[in-house]
């Protein structure tokens, strides 16, 4: 039930950005499915498997961008409509907010050096997590984009 439930909402998250990145209308179901999809994929593997997150979300930013090649060419728009707003409810949002939290309270003066610990545990899951997601979505494009040979 928490997959329906998170695929409703990434759908709901994805759709709005969709919205504020003003696509054609045809494609905002198209946007809103990729993020469902995306995210609902990384709550079930994390939550099923056990895999860690970073991974989880590559796996699933794949899927987004290869959802986002095949919704493309069927709605005849670029992949980038698709695979960006499928891939921004997977932002891992917690994980920098609590990395500037610490960072503010290294800052402050008056933490220790288990904070300082924290911070950068945070920081490094923040950027590996954006790696993934860079990464998945741009698969597609890495594995099947025929280069033309210069004459």
């Amino acid at each position: 039930m928490i997959v329906l439930e998170d695929a409703f909402w990434s759908a709901f998250a994805a759709l709005g950005f969709a919205m504020l990145f003003n696509v054609p209308r045809r494609t905002l179901f198209g946007c809103a499915f990729a993020g469902a999809v995306g995210h609902a994929l990384r709550t079930l593997l994390i939550h099923s498997t056990g895999i860690s997150i970073e991974v989880a979300t590559f796996v699933a930013a794949g899927a987004v961008g290869f959802l986002g090649a095949y919704l493309a060419r069927r709605l005849r728009a670029p992949s980038l409509i698709f695979t960006v707003t499928g891939a921004i409810p997977m932002v891992p949002g917690f994980f920098a907010y609590t990395a500037m939290l610490r960072f503010l309270e290294l800052s402050m003066g008056t933490a220790s050096e288990i904070v300082l610990q924290e911070a950068m545990v945070y920081f490094i899951r923040t950027l590996l997590i954006l790696g993934a997601i860079a990464l998945g979505i741009s698969l597609p494009r890495l594995l099947f984009l025929r280069k033309r040979p210069v004459v």
